[in-house]
């Protein structure tokens, strides 16, 4: 718990604010949901373990498809596994991340009718995972690919004369002349390639989510594809999750 920044006057009377808090470890990042009352807000971060043993109370809920942090003992019992999301048609070997965001998107898209045949969902983060999702409500397969940071790093670490030039900005050019531009440029293609051809053989609404989520958005837009940018589908998920198994306010 802490304490709300306002004070009563008179009685000194000091109000105390409950914060909730959703834990979901990625490759590379962890991602945090956090409620206060009714409203959930979302930020992602390193991972940091001092964080997590400097919490007041421990996290409502938790998920991994990343390394575990060996310093913090996680209560197993308040673990979301796979079968804890209502996705229907699910491959035991899929992962958390992955059901929860097409969960996230399902649930809103189903909110905003916009589910006539279905959707791909791409989460754009170390990996990009592409999910298929039928009208129905049922995992339908999709496609993985190094993220835009990965390809960088393979490249540096595959060939002798290349490096990384890590995440900058993405030169306009088709056909840049440096190593570095021509680099990002060919790994954002490779990207974005993979998201187009998707799209143009199944038809259906792309939702997108993740770190690397704005600079494919940029690009895609720039193809007139029907592209739904929803930053944090996932850790959505995972409210939506905890609310129908009771343990908090769903979005």
């Amino acid at each position: 718990m802490r304490p709300s920044p306002s004070w009563c006057d008179g009685g000194r009377h000091l109000t105390v604010e409950v914060i909730r808090r959703c834990l979901l470890i990625g490759n590379s990042r962890w991602h945090w949901a956090e409620q206060q009352a009714d409203s959930w807000q979302f930020c992602h971060s390193s991972p940091d373990p001092l964080k997590l043993q400097a919490l007041e109370m421990p996290v409502l809920a938790w998920a991994a498809v990343g390394p575990m942090p060996t310093e913090v003992v996680l209560d197993p019992t308040s673990r979301l596994r796979l079968k804890d999301v209502p996705l229907k048609q699910m491959p035991p070997w899929l992962g958390i991340d992955r059901a929860l965001a097409a969960w996230g998107a399902l649930k809103r898209a189903k909110t905003c009718e916009l589910l006539a045949d279905g959707l791909l969902v791409a989460d754009a983060g170390t990996v990009l995972s592409l999910t298929r999702v039928t009208a129905e409500g049922e995992f339908a397969g999709g496609q993985l690919v190094g993220g835009f940071s990965l390809q960088l790093q393979a490249m540096a670490q595959g060939a002798q004369k290349l490096i990384d030039p890590g995440f900058g900005s993405i030169s306009s050019e088709p056909f840049p002349i440096t190593t570095a531009d021509a680099m990002r440029r060919g790994s954002i293609q490779a990207l974005t390639g993979m998201l187009r051809e998707a799209q143009r053989e199944t038809k259906l609404p792309l939702w997108l989510c993740g770190g690397d989520a704005p600079i494919l958005e940029k690009e895609l837009m720039q193809h007139g594809l029907d592209i739904v940018h929803h930053p944090n589908l996932a850790l959505e998920g995972m409210v939506d999750v905890l609310g129908r198994i009771n343990r908090a306010p769903s979005l």
